[in-house]
C-alpha cells in the first residue's frame, strides 16, 4: 500500500492571522499534524500544500515535505479540501500514484498518530472508501430550538417531551482528518463518501478553533488530553 498525507494549509486567515503557523502552546500549530503523520509510519510522503512561503518554509522545518506551492485558483476563500486533495494527486501521479490519502488539518493538535492508525485499520478492514473522526453532539439535537421573529420553538415537536437518555445519539464531523481511498475519491470526488466509516472521539479529544476563545480553550483541552493520557500509564 502506497500512502500520502497532505496537510492543506494555505495563507491569509482572516479571523485568527497567521493560523496556520500561530504559536499553539510553545510551537506552530500546524507542526501537531506534521509530527502525528510522521510518528504513524504509515505514508510514504508527508506533504504540505500552500501558497504561502513562510508556512512552507515551517513546515519542511518539522518535517514535511513542499514538492510544489499550491495554485491560485485552490488558495482562495472558496476553494474546498476536495479541491485541494485532487490537484495534489494529480501532481503526483505524474510520478507516482498512491493507495490511500489522508487529509490532515493544519489546525488539528488534537490528531495523534494513534487516532490516524486506529482510522487507516477501519478504512482497511472494513473496506470503507473513507474514514474520519466524529464526536457525539453533548446535548440531544432532535430537541433542538429556532427562533423565528424572536419567538422560540422546537425545530422537531415530536420530541418535546423526549426524555434525552430516550433519544438516539447523533455525531459531528471533528473537523481533524480524512483517510480517502483514491480509487474512490477520483470516482466521487469527496471526502465524505457512500461508503464511509467513523472513528468516535470524546468530547476532550476536539475543538473547532475559529476564534481567539477557540484557540484558549483548544490549548487548555490540550493539556487535559495530556494529562488523560499520563494518567492511563
Amino acid at each position: 500500500m502506497t500512502n500520502l498525507a497532505i496537510i492543506p494549509a494555505r495563507g491569509g486567515s482572516k479571523r485568527i492571522p497567521g493560523k496556520n503557523i500561530k504559536s499553539f502552546l510553545g510551537k506552530p500549530i500546524i507542526a501537531y499534524s506534521i509530527e502525528a503523520a510522521l510518528k504513524s509510519g504509515l505514508f510514504n510522503e508527508v506533504m504540505v500544500s500552500t501558497d504561502d512561503v513562510e508556512i512552507a518554509k515551517i513546515a519542511k522545518l518539522y518535517g514535511a515535505k513542499v514538492p510544489f506551492l499550491r495554485s491560485r485558483n485552490n488558495a482562495d476563500d472558496y476553494a474546498v479540501l476536495a479541491d485541494v486533495v485532487e490537484e495534489v494527486l494529480g501532481q503526483y501521479e505524474k510520478e507516482i500514484k498512491f493507495d490511500n490519502v489522508c487529509c490532515i488539518l493544519p489546525t488539528a493538535p488534537f490528531v495523534t498518530s494513534t487516532k490516524i492508525e486506529k482510522a487507516y485499520s477501519k478504512l482497511l478492514d472494513n473496506s470503507f472508501d473513507s474514514v474520519f473522526p466524529v464526536l457525539e453532539f453533548s446535548f440531544p439535537i432532535q430537541r433542538s430550538l429556532q427562533v423565528k421573529d424572536n419567538k422560540v420553538e422546537m425545530v422537531w415537536n415530536e420530541y418535546l417531551n423526549s426524555r434525552s437518555q430516550d433519544l438516539e445519539a447523533r455525531y459531528h464531523d471533528s473537523g481533524q482528518f480524512y483517510w480517502l481511498n483514491v480509487s474512490s475519491f477520483s470516482n466521487e470526488k469527496k471526502l465524505f463518501m457512500t461508503n464511509s466509516g467513523a472513528l468516535v472521539i470524546s468530547e476532550l479529544h476536539a475543538q473547532d478553533i475559529d476564534t481567539e476563545t477557540d484557540w484558549k480553550l483548544a490549548e487548555i483541552k490540550y493539556k487535559l488530553m495530556l494529562n488523560e493520557e499520563e494518567s492511563n500509564l
